[in-house]
């Protein structure tokens, strides 16, 4: 990886963000993969894989919720912390940040929103 990049390096495994704690940061992964999960009763759920460029954790710079999932670096993996008033200031900056960001996000929730479609449509079928 390169050396001048400013983000810490996480081991493989080693967990950034854990679910069900406050947040008031995003990331940005600059080199590596991370995987995200969400925690239940029965155990994990891998809900994405994210790689170099990517951002994750996004959602606490917006509202004051705990994390909704936890993410762990898998193998090495150099990510970038961004907290709320650096974000702002970059997208003061450059106003294009935001609209990126929300066309990333928008996207997301159209994935999800597929998911969900097929979940329930397989539930109808078995019942």
């Amino acid at each position: 990886m390169e050396a001048r990049l400013l983000g810490k390096v996480y081991k493989d495994n080693e967990i950034i963000i854990k679910q069900g704690e406050p947040g008031n940061c995003m990331y940005v992964i600059q080199d590596g993969l991370v995987e995200v999960v969400r925690e239940t009763d029965e155990g994990e759920v891998q809900l994405a894989l994210r790689g170099k460029g990517e951002f994750f954790g996004e959602m606490a710079i917006f509202e004051r919720e705990v994390r909704m999932a936890t993410v762990r670096a898998l193998g090495e993996a150099r990510v970038l912390t961004i907290d709320k008033k650096n974000f702002l200031r970059r997208v003061h900056e450059d106003p294009s940040l935001s609209f990126h960001l929300v066309q990333i996000m928008s996207a997301r929730i159209r994935n999800l929103s597929d998911e969900v479609t097929l979940l329930r449509t397989r539930l109808d079928e078995i019942s």
